[in-house]
């Protein structure tokens, strides 16, 4: 079985301003299918059929099939991508908060420092809330390098690829991350991944 292009969560015309329909025709419709459809075209003379798309990554990260990796990378980073938004505006749960208060001091505080981290980033690439065992982390990662490799267990991550923002924002990064900082996040879905399991809904079976 190949790869699939997994369907978006919510209707493409859910968000409104803050990410446009067009956006998600070329972002999800075209961007992610294209890594699917590379995967795929891939993944056969690599020996990786059947395999699962995070046992791809790493096995192609560990043989350094760059090609591979980056391609079936981007698959589950813009699934993940995709799960951590929300139309609905919604707010930390209790325990989720717990561990935001003890690692940044409130959820602004967090939302700051991912701020800086996602505008910061130099050219393409993905901001990440991880959890690196027991602690809360920020990081970024460049092209479509994944905590997956890292020993981090992602919880959120925001795209800072140009073509994820460039549509309804132009060049202005910051409009971006700002918009679905203050409106877009999905925080169930951060809460999900803090035991790990919930990293499984952005991975497929090939």
């Amino acid at each position: 079985m190949a790869f699939i292009l997994p369907d978006l969560p919510y209707a493409k015309t859910a968000f409104g301003d803050v990410i446009s329909e067009k956006t998600f025709d070329f972002h999800h419709g075209k961007h992610h299918k294209a890594y699917v459809d590379k995967t795929n075209s891939l993944v056969g003379d690599a020996g990786l059929a059947g395999a699962s798309l995070s046992e791809v990554i790493k096995a192609a990260k560990d043989k350094g099939n760059k090609g591979l990796f980056n391609n079936a990378a981007q698959i589950w980073n813009h699934s993940f991508y995709w799960l951590g938004l929300s139309p609905e505006k919604k707010t930390p749960g209790t325990d989720l908060q717990k561990k935001i208060d003890a690692s940044f001091g409130s959820t602004e505080k967090l939302c700051a420092a991912l701020k800086d981290e996602a505008v910061g980033h130099f050219a393409s690439g993905w901001a990440w809330l991880v959890l690196d065992g027991d602690t809360l982390k920020i990081t970024s990662l460049h092209d479509a390098d994944t905590p997956l490799v890292h020993g981090l267990t992602p919880l959120l991550t925001l795209d800072v690829w140009e073509h994820a923002y460039y549509l309804d924002y132009q060049n202005a990064r910051p409009g971006y991350v700002d918009a679905l900082l203050a409106n877009a996040i999905n925080w169930d879905f951060v809460a999900e991944n803090l035991d790990g399991k919930g990293v499984s809904r952005a991975d497929q079976q090939g």
